[in-house]
């Protein structure tokens, strides 16, 4: 059960929802009921990318993430313009720390402008905040 505090917070912004990892896991379970999931997973995996220093480990992690989730027919292929996609396969055998954050953005508005308010709509935020505010 998330903190009372969290639960209300989540209210505020996309933001506070996706700092909480209760809160990442409650959007997710949401999400996967819209079958659209993989914007956050590539989310949290450009996250997790922005923090490795090793270019090695970069580098693997880029592959997996474009084969994951950008090049055309990924298995959990995300809604991004073409040239944002071959921006993204151009640099893909160099990837630098911000290759991915163009693509990362647009992800981000598009959870932020459509999904986020929907989960706030949605039963399962709902009951979370019935549960709070009763405690």
């Amino acid at each position: 059960m998330a903190p009372v505090d969290d639960v209300i917070a989540w209210r505020e912004s996309l933001n506070h929802l996706l700092e909480c990892k209760t809160g990442q896991l409650v959007f997710e379970d949401f999400l996967r009921t819209e079958y659209s999931e993989e914007n956050l997973q590539f989310w949290l995996a450009c996250e997790d990318y922005k923090r490795m220093t090793s270019v090695k480990e970069m580098t693997a992690a880029a592959s997996r993430i474009y084969v994951k989730f950008v090049q055309v027919d990924a298995p959990r292929q995300i809604n991004i313009d073409c040239a944002t996609r071959e921006g993204i396969s151009e640099n893909i055998s160099q990837p630098g720390p911000n290759c991915f954050d163009v693509a990362q953005r647009l992800i981000y508005g598009l959870m932020e402008n459509d999904c986020y308010p929907r989960f706030l709509k949605s039963e399962i935020y709902q009951a979370l905040l019935e549960q709070a505010e009763q405690q």
